[in-house]
């Protein structure tokens, strides 16, 4: 099965002196780049999503801005896909599903930011697309939230999000996990 690399989020602004930094972004990204380097070294499509958040009211991900930037670390080479959105849904109003069509990929690995937010939403709508999606668990970061007055700690919101996503949308593992799956 042909697959590709999907990498949603993963900028500046969601790390240390970002405008909305997240909890373990520096350990995702580094997770990121292992899985990064199996997918470029065995010539397998990577495409990376960029977050530009376009509302007059934006505080992060605004356009043009250091914060928006694809994260260093991890930053596109020549001959790799970019594509820009604007709602957490990677495929909602952009050319995502065309482009993996024409590209015949019928498996996802999806890693990136927020958990709960972009790559939810993202993994729920490849799934309704009937996309096969392979969720790597440890190279997704989130923050803590608050709800009703009562803070959830980041990882139970990870793990939360990540037994829900689970139970038929995607098969979650780390990325060690995977590596070793692959090999």
């Amino acid at each position: 099965m042909k697959k590709a690399l999907l990498i949603i989020d993963v900028q500046n602004d969601y790390f240390d002196n970002g405008a909305y930094p997240l909890s373990n972004a520096n350990m995702a990204a580094k997770n990121i780049q292992g899985v990064l380097g199996k997918f470029r070294a065995e010539g397998d499509l990577v495409v990376f999503i960029k977050h530009i958040n376009m509302k007059e009211s934006a505080t992060f991900f605004k356009p043009e801005t250091l914060g928006s930037e694809i994260y260093k670390a991890i930053e596109p080479i020549e001959g790799e896909t970019v594509i820009i959105k604007h709602t957490p849904n990677s495929f909602r109003d952009t050319e995502l599903h065309q482009f993996l069509r024409l590209q015949k990929i019928k498996e996802l690995v999806i890693v990136g930011m927020m958990t709960q937010h972009c790559v939810d939403t993202t993994v729920r709508a490849a799934y309704d697309l009937g996309y096969s999606n392979i969720l790597l668990y440890d190279c997704c970061a989130t923050k803590d939230l608050v709800f009703s007055g009562e803070t959830i700690a980041a990882n139970i919101v990870q793990s939360t999000f990540m037994a829900a996503l689970s139970r038929g949308f995607s098969d979650v593992m780390s990325s060690t996990e995977y590596l070793r799956k692959i090999k």
